[in-house]
Formats: C-alpha cells, structure tokens, sequence
C-alpha cells in the first residue's frame, strides 16, 4: 500500500509536471521580443531575489512574488510571464540543490497555477466589466480575484501531492501550511492595492526607475527578513546544540542516557532519522535509533570495518547512485545520508549516521553540525568508558581488599584453632588442664572468624542505596535507629533529588551511618540533625549532633590501630570521588561531620544529575 501511495504521489507529480512544461515549451513558440527588455530584466532579478529570499512570516517562510509577476502579466502577457517566471524559479530550486524531480516539478505547477488563473479571470472578465465601480477599483477586483485563485490552485495541487504521499500529513502540518499561504497573499494583496492607488496618481511616465523604486521596498524588505530569520535559525541551532551538549554532560553517568535525547539530535540537524553505533570492547552496537529506522538491518562486519576506517564525515546525497553501508537500517525511501564518525585520538570509537528523504538536502552547515555533535558524542563516550573501567578496577580492588582480609584474618585463625584442636586430641589423656585451654582459645578465635564471616557476607549483600535513592535509604536507617535507640534524629532534603553513581552513593552513606552510629554510640547526643543538601555546585551531607565531643587527634590516631570504618576510611573514600571531607568537633560541643561532592568530583563526572550505573 505504501509503495502504490508513492507510485500515485509520483504520476501525479509528474502529471503536473509534464502539463506545466508543456505550457512552458508553448510560450516559447509564442514569444516575442519584449520591449522595455530593462524592466523585464529589472522585474526578472526581483523575482529571483525574492524566491532565493523568502521573507519569514508567521509559522514559515514564503516567496512574495506575486506583485511581480502581475505586473509582468500586464505589462507583457502570460507567455513572457510564464517563461521567466519558470526561469527565475528553475534557477533558484538549482541553486538551493534541490532533488531534479522537484527542480522540474516547483516552475510547471506554478506557471500551471498562475494560467489556470489567468483562465478563469478571462472567463469572468465580461462580469467584471458589467460592475458599476471605479476603474481603479475594478482593477483592485480583478487583482483580489486573481491572487485568490491562483493561491487555492496552487495550494489545491500541493496538498494532493501531500494527501497521496504515503507519508503522514496532519492536519495541524496543513494548518500551518495554509496560515503561511495567507500571510503571503494578504501581504501581496497589500501591495496589490498600493500598486493601483499609486499608478491612479498622475505623476508621467512610469520607466524603469518607477519601477525599480516601487518594487525595491518589497525586495528590500524580503531580503532583509531572510538575513535576519537565516541569522535567527543558527542562533537557535547554537543554543539547541549547546542544550544537547550541556544535557549529554549531566547525563553522563546515566544508563538511559542517550534515549532521553530522542528527537533533540533530528530537531538540531532536521533531520527525519538518525542511529549511533558504539564500539564497545571490540564489538559494534547500536545504542541509539530515532526515526524512520528499522528495527534490525543486520549489518556485516565489513561495514563495521569501513566504520573503524572512517575518520571524516561522508555525504552520500543520492540513494540511488550511493548511500554507504548502513542505508539497509532506514527506510526505503529515506534518500541523502551523513555518515560522521566518533573520532578521538585517532581512533574510531563510534559511527553517528543521520538521514532525509529528500536528495541533495545536507548543506555545509548541516554537516557542520553534526560534526560537532559527534566530536561532543565522542568525549562523551571515550569519558564514560573511563568511567567503567575506573569501576571495574574499584570493585577488582574491593575483592582483593576482601580476600586479602579472608587470608590474613579468618583463614589464619582457622588454622591456628585447627592446630590447637590437634594438640589439644594429643594430650586430651596426659593433661586434661592443657587441653581445656586450648579447646576454650580454638572456640574464641572460631567465634571471633564467624563474626568476621558475617560482616563479610553483610559486605557483600546489595547495599542499601542499590535497592533505593540515597534519601530513601538514609531515611530507612534513620527509622531504625529510631526505633531501636528512641534516638531523636530529624532529616531535611533540599534542592530537587537526583540520582548519583553507586560510588558516590556508597560514599556518602557510609559517611553518614558511621557518623550517625558515632553520635548515637560514643557522644551520648540527645539531638541530631542530618542535611541532605542538592546545590547547584555540590551535593551536600551534613551530620550534626550536640553530643560531647571528642579530640579529632586522638581520634585519628586511635582510627590508624581499628581496622572499621573510621575517620581514616571516611577520608580515603571521599578522596576517591574527589569529594571534600569536613569534621569539625571539640570536647563537650558537639560534633559537625560535612562532605561535600563538586559537579566535577563524581568520577570526573561534570554533573549532579546522576543516576545508577553498573559496576
């Protein structure tokens, strides 16, 4: 169904196409040398000015040509109309590379559009002449009449055009469409009044200068707006692009973190399909799709191959001439193709592919940005996958630091309580006392390895901020604590919650249950006030109580002989997320336990928008 709706959109077009021509071929049989050939040159450069120039108006951009070509019809008659009307529009489609389906297409429906017009105003001529109003004022009629024809023929064939495509068309996209239209024909119709108001006037003969000075404001003006509104587009396209970056930054750390990016990557470029492959340990992987994709294309390893070897963008403009190795992943009718490769220190980690379906549509500017998106996708990346192996060396670490604890703590003592159990068999006859002792000192270190195997497997349990946000188990600890001390704990959250790396979670949990199993075990506090602070330039973990206080040197050197969680640890392990470690206590004042994680403190992360990563 999809292709027979193609096919008609295409024997329509063709259609229109072919009959436009026809009339084009037919005024050249008609053509004459035209006199006044400086005001038909003049007229013809403000045609081609306005058509390369469409003048924004509300919701889109249009060609205010019409005034121009009427007077081109009074002053010369259609034939000559037609032509240079066709030319004027046939060059400006050529110099905006556009597909030749649409070159030959735009010039015949509006050369069609405009005798179509003309037709029907001859047809109402004897009418027209029959109303008992002033010339001038009739002249405004039929000018109101052929505008208004000419624009709801011409909107007439391009909405059958975009009603047959298989391609969707909505009825807000026809709304806009026609709210552009009327903008153009209201400010023609304008122009279109002033142009007979002022020829009324008796001011001699009209020669080129007259004209010149009559149209110059339109063209001017047309001009002018499309400077501004081309100026206006690259700013919203830098600052949409610096969004996109900005948020590909806080993002960083996230799973999710590209698919919450959908449709901003095609807003940027207008683009109507894109893909991302990464090279990940070797093996290529799409971790993003967005538009008129397919779901699986099942590349071969030689394109991945081509990929590794790509280190500037391609442009493929033609489908059918040449669209790369990956145009079996969009739709058929996507046509031009922008393959730019993730690039950094020479090295190929990843292909970002955009996609339109119009030929020849990738402008040097387009290229440009996407470039630029996929140097940012490729710091991005190359940072995240420093990110994980950072991970993957910490929890290879914490395995060591476990089994080197097993080796030297439980393991040891096991065979130290093994050795006296076999002493103690030998001389269980000759020295009853002897054996006791040695029975009683195997059963204490046994008990002391069990301890030490159930803090070990308590260790290796999901930590509580894997099951929950960092808040969420805070709050929980809280509870118990509560319920088991009576303990009075008050918690404050401020700023909007986010999720952190595990690392960052683990960290400051850990901080607060030892600062909180301190205060409530060692300070005899009554009050303890925790503060959970989300700030724009750090993540703040504030534990206050109003307990006794302690001496923080005795306390480190006291922490350098107890292998728990203490001071020392709680240093070490805000300096591995480049956090700020902050305890402030005196004897018999209370004590405040700050740490504090900077926006580029999180594993060299550049964001306190961070979520759950796997590691």
């Amino acid at each position: 169904m999809k292709r027979k709706r193609e096919g008609y959109a295409k024997l329509f077009m063709s259609s229109v196409t072919l009959i436009g021509w026809l009339l084009i071929i037919f005024s050249i049989r008609k053509w004459e040398t035209p006199h006044e050939p400086v005001v038909l040159a003049l007229l013809l450069m403000f045609l081609l000015i306005s058509e390369y120039y469409p003048m924004p108006v509300w919701r889109g951009h249009t060609a205010i040509t019409f005034p121009v070509v009427y007077v081109l019809y009074l002053l010369y008659g259609f034939s000559c109309t037609a032509l240079v009307y066709a030319f004027a529009v046939l060059i400006v489609n050529l110099l905006h590379r556009r597909p030749l389906r649409t070159v030959l297409f735009n010039p015949a429906q509006l050369v069609l559009s405009f005798y179509l017009a003309a037709a029907i105003l001859s047809g109402a001529e004897y009418q027209l002449e029959q109303l008992a109003v002033d010339p001038i004022f009739q002249g405004i009629i039929r000018y109101f009449f052929l505008l208004a024809v000419y624009v709801i023929i011409n909107n007439l064939i391009v909405d059958l055009v975009l009603l047959i495509r298989p391609q969707p068309y909505s009825l807000q996209s026809w709304r806009q469409k026609s709210l552009t239209e009327l903008n153009s024909a209201a400010i023609s119709l304008v122009y279109g009044i002033t142009l007979y108001i002022v020829g009324s006037e008796n001011r001699g003969e009209i020669d080129v200068f007259a004209y010149f000075f009559f149209f110059s404001p339109l063209v001017g003006i047309s001009l002018l707006s499309a400077t501004i509104a081309r100026l206006k587009r690259e700013q919203n396209r830098l600052k949409l692009l610096f969004s996109i970056t900005s948020q590909l930054n806080q993002m960083l750390p996230s799973q999710d973190w590209l698919s919450a990016l959908k449709g901003s990557f095609n807003e940027l470029i207008g683009a109507e399909a894109s893909i991302l492959w990464i090279k990940k340990e070797g093996d290529w992987e799409v971790s993003f799709k967005d538009g008129r994709t397919l779901a699986d294309c099942g590349l071969l390893a030689e394109a991945f191959a081509e990929f590794a070897g790509m280190r500037r963008p391609m442009i493929y403009n033609d489908r059918k001439k040449d669209a790369g190795v990956a145009s079996a992943c969009f739709e058929k009718d996507v046509k031009a193709f922008v393959y730019s490769p993730l690039v950094i220190e020479n090295e190929t980690i990843g292909m970002f592919i955009v996609a339109r379906s119009r030929t020849k549509s990738f402008e040097d500017h387009d290229v440009q940005s996407i470039a630029t998106l996929s140097n940012q996708l490729a710091v991005v990346i190359k940072t995240r996958m420093l990110f994980t192996e950072k991970e993957k060396r910490i929890v290879l670490e914490e395995r060591n630091r476990i089994a080197r604890d097993i080796h030297d703590g439980v393991a040891q003592t096991l065979a130290g309580a093994v050795m006296k159990l076999e002493t103690a068999g030998k001389k269980f006859s000759k020295n009853p006392e002897e054996t006791r002792k040695l029975v009683d000192e195997s059963v204490l270190g046994l008990r002391d390895s069990l301890k030490e195997v159930r803090e070990s497997i308590y260790a290796l349990r999901p930590y509580p901020t894997q099951k929950a946000t960092l808040a969420e188990a805070i709050l929980r600890k809280i509870e118990a604590a509560q319920k088991e001390y009576g303990q009075a704990i008050q918690f404050e959250i401020r700023g909007q919650e986010q999720q952190l790396s595990p690392m960052v979670e683990k960290v400051l949990f850990d901080t607060f249950r030892e600062s909180l199993h301190n205060a409530i075990k060692h300070s005899q506090a009554t009050k303890i006030e925790i503060l959970l602070s989300y700030q724009s330039e750090h993540i703040l973990l504030k534990i206050k109580d109003d307990g006794k206080g302690f001496s923080l040197f005795q306390a480190m050197l006291k922490a350098r002989s107890q292998p728990h969680f203490g001071i020392l640890q709680m240093n070490d392990a805000a300096e591995k997320i480049n956090a700020s470690l902050q305890i402030d206590s005196k004897e018999g004042s209370g004590t405040e336990v700050s740490i504090a994680v900077p926006k580029m403190g999180v594993e060299g992360e550049s964001n306190d928008d961070q979520a759950h990563a796997s590691g």
